[in-house]
């Protein structure tokens, strides 16, 4: 979003650009291979990273026919200046919280979206480290047992949501990290939880419904940011129904090529998984939208081929225009959106639902950080 660690890593640049200090490079520490994960420990946050984010999205059906994608993502970002470790005051930016909410009433076309900042300050938001708890407001998630709780509304538009894993967490990359770049320390921690029944509510348009569906869950944590030469990504989470996902990001570089650190992986019915680099798979856009808001012009719908899993796909999205402009938080301007999944899979039809984000389209994050 691969996406949001990238992501945040360039909000946070910004930040430490206008406020802060350089920081210090041995106050976070860097995502290195050799990572043991140890769940549920950690779902929770780690303060020695620099950027992290926890980040849902779902398909959801209610009892009358109607469907709906939503996104709900969470960024905590660990300031850096010499001042801060002196300053005994509450109200002293320790962390900066962010978030993003949005839901797309797939039938009638619409795509609602809001965004918000917080900091710890008195309480107004926070990420502990165990057990797994995030809030930034109202907005929330938590666990009891193994099910996330995810709460987010704003006006007329709300969800209230119980996940259960039907798998266990998938790790992404290789020896613990997945890779953004040729850079020494320029990785991530990176997992997904990529098939979780849902149920609960949703509201829209002022109407509260009971629904249904599945979600994906992602979390990501480290210190780095994109380097010179990449200027934004493609990611993908597909959930296909005959249980399989798959997750694909693909890193654009200012010349047009991609990055060969660009990675993915499929994950079989029974949880187990693969790693796949650039060359396993490849993906086309087979058209394109333009923004009326930001002027940015977004690929529109996809084929996707991996050869080696004998996978081929057509990704259309459920509403063109589901782009967020996110001015009260991270200032970043992006697609993300629902889409459904036709194709086959060793020459038998498949369909799926899936998610999929588009950054650098609408501007040259690069030259805005």
């Amino acid at each position: 979003m691969n996406k949001a660690s990238l992501f945040l890593g360039l909000f946070i640049a910004m930040m430490q650009a206008l406020s802060y200090a350089a920081p210090s490079p041995d106050k976070f520490k860097s995502a290195l291979s050799g990572y043991h994960y140890a769940f549920p420990k950690d779902h929770a946050a780690h303060e020695e990273y620099r950027t992290e984010w926890w980040y849902y999205t779902g398909h959801l059906q209610a009892a009358d026919g109607r469907t709906f994608g939503y996104q709900l993502t969470f960024f905590r970002s660990g300031m850096d200046h010499p001042s801060l470790a002196a300053n005994p005051s509450r109200w002293a930016i320790q962390h900066l919280y962010l978030a993003h909410f949005a839901i797309t009433d797939e039938g009638d076309k619409r795509f609602f979206n809001t965004d918000k900042v917080n900091r710890t300050g008195i309480g107004n938001a926070g990420a502990e480290t165990a057990p797994y708890h995030i809030w930034n407001g109202s907005w929330m998630v938590k666990t009891v047992q193994s099910i996330h709780h995810i709460v987010a509304s704003e006006n007329e538009w709300a969800i209230d949501l119980m996940l259960t894993p039907r798998k266990p967490p998938v790790i992404h990359g290789q020896d613990g990290i997945s890779k953004k770049g040729k850079g020494p320390t320029q990785s991530s921690h990176y997992y997904s939880l990529t098939s979780m029944e849902t149920r609960g509510t949703v509201k829209v348009s002022g109407r509260t419904l009971k629904v249904k569906g599945t979600s994906w869950m992602d979390h990501e944590f480290g210190s780095n940011q994109l380097s010179e030469d990449q200027i934004g990504w493609d990611w993908f989470g597909l959930q296909l129904d005959s249980g399989i996902e798959l997750m694909l990001y693909q890193i654009r570089r200012k010349d047009g090529s991609l990055d060969p650190f660009s990675s993915g992986t499929v994950v079989s019915e029974n949880g187990s998984s693969k790693h796949l680099v650039l060359s396993d798979f490849q993906i086309k856009a087979k058209g394109l939208w333009k923004s009326n808001k930001s002027g940015g012009n977004y690929p529109n719908g996809w084929e996707i081929s991996i050869p080696n899993q004998d996978i081929s796909l057509i990704l259309t999205p459920t509403v063109p225009d589901q782009e967020l402009i996110t001015t009260r938080s991270t200032g970043v301007t992006y697609w993300e959106g629902s889409v459904i999944i036709q194709g086959t899979h060793h020459g038998r039809p498949m369909t799926g639902k899936g998610y999929v984000e588009l950054t650098g389209y609408a501007e040259s994050l690069r030259k805005k950080f």
